[in-house]
């Protein structure tokens, strides 16, 4: 897991999706963007701050924690 700054490397060429949970006033939400080799994380707020980068691995046993699984 690494934090990576917009506008370096994939992060800013990636597709970020958001829940839609999150309404249309945005709030307290994170977006998403799968990468070849990781997954990327970003405060929906602040699009230009920093990015967190984590492994496609990780990020799918977050994902089964997180669902109970």
């Amino acid at each position: 897991m690494s934090i990576e700054r917009q506008g370096g490397d994939a992060p800013g060429e990636l597709s970020w999706t958001k829940s839609s949970h999150s309404g249309p006033n945005g709030g307290d939400c994170v977006e998403v963007a799968a990468g070849p080799e990781a997954v990327y994380v970003r405060d929906s707020k602040a699009a230009d701050g920093p990015v967190l980068r984590v492994g496609r691995e990780q990020w799918a046993a977050f994902v089964a924690l997180a669902a109970g699984r």
